[in-house]
Formats: structure tokens, sequence, C-alpha cells
């Protein structure tokens, strides 16, 4: 029996000495003479205190919305994939604190103090892309059940800083204002194409030097569209924000004395909430005061 213990120690002390021999191999290895190629990364930490936005916009996507049979000027479905797709990038990332997308672009801001992948716009940037392009893929069978997809679609990517509440609110103002302005744009001509019957080189001569009164006028005298009545979604885009939303729950519950039974109770969670309304003036940021960060912080 003593033996037998004395054995079973030494068994125990030669397997502590292979576990410590493997662990100074494993780091021997990669303290090797290879490397220095470290040294080559650049640090691509973002500054503190600022906002970072990073920016996804569809590669080639006007030869994509071709081929997959996209409705002109605006298809319900590919705008639904794109949001639902910035919301699981949301699900994923908390301290994404708004979003903001349009036609094939979306951007994500994080709070100034997110120290997520330790702020590294690399790493920031690749997850976002990453996460939204397989959320496009995996979620497109819901939004085009009749049209498979044909290849994979492509995003790129970009990283800005922005400093204060005033530069990010105008970044995020750009963003809407062109939205207005491509909206009534590709609402003109291919109304041009659809009803007027023109090429798309002739809408094109047609609108060329056009104003937004202009294009307005057009519509409605010709066609009788009051460019106006438009859905927000198409003239505003979309904002992602978190918002705490009251869901009824149920539960079983067992009371001493009687049977097990379901009862509803009310619980409060909070969830990614689409808004399609103005982000240029203030109503919708002092509705919201929690999005942005004190600039004295």
């Amino acid at each position: 029996m003593l033996i037998h213990k004395t054995r079973s120690g030494l068994g125990g002390c030669i397997k502590a000495l292979v576990r410590a021999f493997s662990r100074s191999s494993i780091t021997a290895m990669a303290k090797s003479k290879f490397e220095y190629v470290r040294q080559f990364e650049t640090d691509d930490t973002c500054l503190r205190n600022c906002y970072i936005v990073v920016r996804l916009d569809g590669r080639n996507f006007h030869k994509f919305s071709e081929k997959h049979n996209f409705a002109k000027p605006n298809d319900h479905r590919a705008l639904a994939l794109m949001t639902r797709s910035a919301q699981s990038v949301m699900e994923d990332l908390e301290d994404v604190v708004i979003a903001y997308g349009q036609s094939d672009e979306f951007s994500f801001v994080f709070k100034r103090t997110s120290t997520w992948f330790k702020r590294r716009a690399s790493k920031l940037m690749t997850h976002v892309a990453s996460q939204f392009s397989s959320s496009y893929v995996f979620y497109w069978k819901e939004y085009f059940a009749e049209q498979p997809l044909l290849y994979p679609p492509g995003f790129d990517g970009r990283v800005v800083l922005y400093p204060s509440n005033r530069n990010l609110r105008d970044y995020l103002s750009w963003r809407q204002a062109d939205c207005h302005v491509n909206n009534l744009y590709n609402t003109a001509f291919w109304t041009l194409i659809q009803k007027g019957g023109l090429t798309t080189v002739q809408a094109e001569e047609r609108l060329k030097g056009t104003l937004a009164a202009d294009k307005n006028e057009l519509l409605f005298s010709q066609f009788d569209i009051n460019y106006n009545n438009e859905p927000p979604l198409l003239k505003k885009g979309t904002a992602l924000i978190w918002e705490k939303r009251d869901e009824p729950v149920t539960k079983r519950v067992k009371v001493p004395g009687q049977e097990e039974t379901e009862v509803t109770v009310t619980r409060t969670r909070k969830r990614v909430c689409p808004h399609h309304c103005d982000i240029i003036g203030d109503q919708f940021w002092d509705e919201h005061p929690d999005i942005l960060e004190s600039d004295g912080c």
C-alpha cells in the first residue's frame, strides 16, 4: 500500500514536470526569433473621449440590387434586411448607442467611454463589418423568400472619431440630409422611367441641373405625386437606439396548498428600436437624452 502511494506521488510529479516543460516550451516558441515581426504592427488605438463611428457601405450594390431584382426606386425588403442586420450588430455590441442607416449604408456610434477591443480601430471595424455581413446573409430568406441569394454581398468600412456632441450630431445630420437628396432624385428618376416612359439616359438628362424644388414640381405637376407624402422611412432613413420596453411574460407559480398556475407579469427590458424621424433638429435629442454623453467628461 505504501509503495502504491509512492508510485502515485511519483506519477503526479512526473505529470507536473511534463506540464511545466510544455508551458516553457510554448513560451520559448512564442518568444522565438520570428517574434520581431510584431514590430511592423501599427498602433491604431482610437483617441479617448471621442465618439467612435464605424460606417459601412455596400460594395458595388448597384450591381447587387440588379442581380437580385430589387424594386425601384426603393425595395422595402432590402431596407428591412439592412435594419435587421444593424440590430444584430447593436445586440452584439451594447456600447453602440445609436446607429443610422439609409439605402445600402449604416453608421454605428460607439459611446465615447467605450473600451471594446481596447478601442482598436481595426478590431472595431472588422467586427462590425463581419457581424453585419453575416447577419445580412443569415436573415436573407426572411425578407427575400422567393429570391435566392446568388452571391455574398460585400461591405467596406471606415472609422471616424468625433470629439464633441455637436460634431457627432452634424455627422448624423449630414447622412440624413444625404438620404433626403438621394431619395428625392431616385423617386423622380424612376418615376420618369416607370410612368413617363423615358430611358435611363433621357431621365438623367431631364434631371440634370434641377434643384429640389424642380423635382418636387415635376413629380406633382406631371405625375400627381406629392413627395411630402412619401413614407418617413424613405425620406428620413432609420435611426436605431436602445429603449426600455415593458413586455408581458408568462411564468408558472406554485402557491402553497394549490396546484401550479400560470401568471402574467410585466418585465422591463432594453430593446433596439427603430425610428424614422428627423434627427437634424433638437426634438429627437431632447426626447432621448441618454444617447449623448456630456462634453465635459
